[in-house]
């Protein structure tokens, strides 16, 4: 399993100089939120802070801040550029701003837009509207720092701690729905488990995603944390049976689907009340089909967009009930 993690320590090992481009405020609406960051060599980049023109001249200045100081010192006997409207300021030293930035680049751009440099970081902010071809009417502060060994240490931790941090998603079945689904599910901000008893179809998974090759994927569940969501899809209906019912015992489960039609989910409930002693309660809380019925295609790529959507919508909501009433509890015991 390659994570997130590895992916960063990848991108820092192998980029050489790097700057770190973070969005540290926000005004009105924006395309990303606070803390929201991207990595940019002189070559690649990692991240996005929401793309656009905003994050074409943040990548912009944060290239010319990657000069070598040769290079910072000829390019800044030139004067800074000055945006459209006369309203950017900008204070640098030689060695590390060259010269006009964005604003030499894209003269047309930028009215109301300041920046604020010096020898190791930059500051942008930048109203997102008309001026810079974009339309959300907010404001955006972004900070840019060239990557040190100790900033780099931090970013790491940081990772870590979020990675650890990650809701779980485990993914019962290798199919066709199972491939498309863990392929979705790489992409979001979730530790994807895909759980099978076929070697063979755990072949191909995305490198974000862990695979686990058991005999008894149902005591997988057990053992899941706390706010997991539980997609189930194997190959064998009964089979998925005994992992829902599982699940379902789960009273901490963020989501619990499982695929099919309406005559397996009622032949299920029947099972399940009579055979399993489980209760409408808890039937009730099982989502199927899974991703809806709303959309009628069956592609495995299609149900898995709209079940990962369903997925993400859950853990959103299950997280923020938790912190909720996490909150409630220390106020309770605050109070005394």
């Amino acid at each position: 399993m390659n994570s997130k993690v590895q992916s960063l320590k990848a991108f820092l090992g192998s980029a050489g100089r790097v700057a770190l481009v973070e969005v540290a405020g926000t005004k009105g609406s924006t395309p990303r939120e606070k803390g929201a960051f991207m990595l940019v060599s002189p070559t690649a980049i990692l991240g996005t802070i929401g793309g656009g023109q905003l994050e074409y001249m943040a990548i912009d200045k944060a290239r010319q801040m990657l000069f070598s100081p040769l290079e910072g010192e000829m390019a800044a006997r030139r004067p800074e550029g000055v945006l459209t409207g006369g309203t950017t300021r900008a204070s640098s030293t030689a060695a590390t701003t060259p010269p006009g930035g964005f604003a030499a680049t894209r003269p047309s751009r930028g009215r109301g837009a300041r920046i604020e440099v010096d020898e190791v970081c930059a500051t942008l902010d930048v109203p997102l509207g008309p001026e810079i071809g974009q339309c959300c009417g907010g404001r955006v502060e972004v900070l840019i720092r060239l990557v040190d060994a100790a900033l780099e240490a931090e970013m790491i931790r940081t990772a870590e701690a979020e990675e650890a941090h990650l809701p779980h998603v485990y993914i019962f079945g290798g199919g066709h729905v199972g491939q498309a689904l863990a392929s979705t599910i790489a992409l979001l901000p979730v530790h994807g488990v895909v759980i099978e008893t076929r070697a063979e179809a755990l072949e191909g998974m995305p490198e974000t995603v862990e695979t686990r090759l058991t005999a008894m994927p149902e005591a997988e569940i057990r053992i899941a944390p706390a706010g997991t969501a539980f997609a189930i899809l194997t190959h064998d209906h009964a089979l998925d049976f005994l992992i829902v019912a599982e699940a379902l015992k789960r009273d901490d489960a963020a989501y619990v689907g499982m695929i099919g039609s309406k005559t397996k989910k009622a032949t299920f409930r029947n099972w399940f009340l009579k055979s399993a002693e489980g209760s409408e309660a808890e039937f009730a809380r099982l989502v199927s089909p899974i991703g809806g019925d709303a959309v009628k295609d069956k592609r495995p790529q299609v149900i898995a967009a709209l079940a990962a959507a369903e997925i993400m919508t859950a853990l959103v909501s299950h997280d923020t009930a938790s912190s909720a009433a996490r909150h409630d509890t220390h106020e309770k015991a605050v109070a005394g």
